[in-house]
């Protein structure tokens, strides 16, 4: 069996992709588990504002550079080696972490942590693509089901783990976690064959970098991220600041990523079936998403808060699969992970530019204005929602 054909009959034996989803969790639960202990022991293992906001950035620093790079690597040897690559590799940058009661291994155990991510999760959001066939909106919802559900339980199983052994276990959780999911992946994914590829110039990797089915959707992407990055910082802060206590104020970031891993494979699959536009549901998906930010700075009390949490889930859950999908649909298939590594890029910078906004707007004029603002560029992204590609772009390897 060729490789075309093998991977045709993978798309439709849904035990080769559950290897991919679980990658997805893994980034996701490894992210948010770290963060949130970083931020509750910051503290006790002697670290400063600044100390953590270096530790809680390295990860986000590593996947801004890597991932293009990366997902080019995954279109040239294959998406199979280097996913299993980075999850050896974030096993042993995990493992570093064993001494993390020292700032300076904590920094290194992140940035590894950071670097083997930006290997695995675009070459397998790449794979998904390739092994979705015609259902790219359903395969990239339970994908993305199952990294909402990593940073819904990241911080809480985080938590338990460092309170019942401290850092050393919670890192070595993960590090036993990603070898497992690599070992899965070795016998459970079938080995996707690199596409025959066109050599491409400068200029033409500038204009596909600016073609409105390129930039559109990673321009919704990094707005449901940058909503997602400043909504699990602040949500709870403007919970405690009603009075709920620790759980209380964590279980609001927790209602939000229910909520998005609840409705991503729904949205999915209904885009799938013709029922759902791409244009008119990234649209829907980012008002959702603006009006729960808005909701949050204007009206006090905690039941409103946990609303706005909610709402800005659905809106995450709707806008992102449909961004996917649709990448995954106008874009050549030589070149998938070379896109979805840029995509990544683009979510990267959203999640590291949201909060900052946030942030910053709260320090000159306080936290509702900080969200207002974010709400409004939110709102200003579904502005270039594109619409839905007829059909999926043609590989190299296509006739005509």
């Amino acid at each position: 069996m060729n490789p075309q054909k093998a991977a045709s009959a993978a798309r439709t034996t849904p035990y080769h992709r559950w290897p991919l989803y679980a990658a997805g969790f893994t980034t996701a639960f490894g992210a948010h588990a770290v963060a949130a202990g970083l931020g509750a022991e910051s503290e006790d293992i002697g670290l400063s504002l600044l100390g953590l906001g270096i530790l809680l950035a390295l990860y986000d620093i590593a996947e801004v550079f890597l991932k293009p790079v990366f997902g080019a690597l995954s279109d040239r040897i294959g998406p199979k080696p280097v996913i299993v690559g980075g999850l050896l590799a974030f096993a042993a940058g995990s493992l570093i972490g064993l001494w993390a009661d020292q700032p300076a291994m904590l920094a290194a155990a992140r940035l590894g942590q950071g670097m083997a991510a930006s290997a695995f999760s675009p070459a397998s959001s790449a794979s998904v693509a390739r092994l979705a066939g015609t259902k790219t909106g359903r395969y990239f919802g339970r994908y993305g089901s199952w990294k909402g559900l990593g940073y819904a339980i990241g911080p809480l199983l985080g938590a338990l783990a460092i309170l019942a052994g401290g850092f050393a276990l919670l890192f070595a959780i993960l590090s036993g976690l990603a070898l497992v999911i690599a070992a899965w992946t070795v016998i459970a994914m079938p080995r996707l064959e690199p596409l025959p590829r066109t050599r491409y110039t400068i200029v033409d990797v500038w204009r596909q970098s600016t073609e409105k089915s390129f930039l559109g959707p990673t321009v919704v992407l990094a707005a449901s991220t940058g909503a997602l990055g400043a909504a699990v910082g602040f949500l709870p802060a403007l919970a405690a600041r009603e009075g709920l206590g620790t759980t209380g104020s964590i279980a609001v970031v927790t209602a939000l990523a229910v909520a998005s891993s609840a409705v991503q494979p729904r949205i999915g699959a209904r885009r799938d079936r013709g029922k759902v536009a791409d244009r008119p549901g990234m649209i829907v998906g980012l008002a959702c998403i603006a009006a729960g930010t808005a909701l949050a700075a204007v009206l006090p009390g905690a039941l409103w808060v946990y609303a706005a949490a909610v709402l800005i889930g659905l809106g995450i859950g709707i806008a992102t699969p449909l961004a996917f999908a649709h990448l995954a649909d106008s874009t050549p298939k030589e070149r998938l992970g070379r896109t979805m590594g840029s995509a990544e890029l683009g979510r990267e910078l959203g999640d590291a530019g949201g909060p900052l906004l946030v942030g910053g707007m709260a320090v000159a004029a306080g936290l509702p204005w900080g969200l207002g603002a974010l709400a409004v560029l939110v709102g200003a992204a579904a502005l270039a929602a594109p619409s839905a590609p007829a059909t999926r772009a043609p590989s190299a390897k296509d006739p005509g």
